[in-house]
């Protein structure tokens, strides 16, 4: 599997919360069954199976032609789970609409279960940066498919370097290690002092 490339910027002084949203390379289609003239807009697909915010892609709508996306060339939407049955789309107000119809497509989130991550930052010389990892509280397991990198203010503040390049790896509960993304570090200095 290619590693992902997915560039990192940190903020120095400022708290890093930036989520890693993990998914499977193959594609799921559930049927919407119903799109619910309202704002934000809601959509019942059943047994949908997804948790938290995810990203969506929606094909073949009948008479709203802005929700569909090509997912091979349009970027997603970000659909929140209301329930085991409805998605909600916030950037979306259906009011007056009257669409029907449609898929929505997602990729899977990976299982995560008995998973350990690690991520390393290293300069032009390999020489190591910073180590996130779950031990250190730096790189947490949220929900399938969903990593957390965080540094506090504190940490991020402490930085003294401008850049660096990462890999994040993964050790699944069978034992296998993949490199899952890749990508450069880039640190905002601060200019803001007390």
């Amino acid at each position: 599997m290619q590693p992902a490339r997915l560039d990192l910027r940190i903020i120095q002084g400022a708290t890093l919360r930036k989520p890693l949203l993990l998914m499977q390379p193959v594609y799921r289609y559930k049927p919407i069954t119903t799109i619910q003239a309202r704002a934000p807009l809601l959509l019942t697909v059943e047994a949908h199976d997804l948790n938290g915010e995810w990203p969506i892609w929606i094909e073949g709508v009948i008479g709203w032609s802005e929700l569909s996306r090509d997912k091979t060339r349009q970027p997603f939407h970000l659909a929140k789970v209301v329930d085991a049955n409805t998605l909600e789309l916030n950037a979306f107000n259906g009011t007056g609409r009257n669409a029907t119809g449609g898929m929505v497509v997602y990729q899977p989130p990976v299982d995560l279960t008995g998973c350990t991550a690690r991520m390393f930052i290293r300069d032009a010389a390999s020489e190591l940066l910073l180590e996130l990892t779950a031990e250190n509280d730096r790189l947490v397991i949220a929900a399938p498919g969903r990593l957390i990198i965080t540094l506090t203010a504190a940490e991020t503040a402490a930085i003294t370097w401008a850049q660096g390049r990462y890999d994040l790896e993964l050790t699944m509960s069978n034992g296998d290690v993949t490199r899952w993304a890749e990508g450069e570090v880039v640190v905002s200095r601060e200019v803001t002092h007390d």
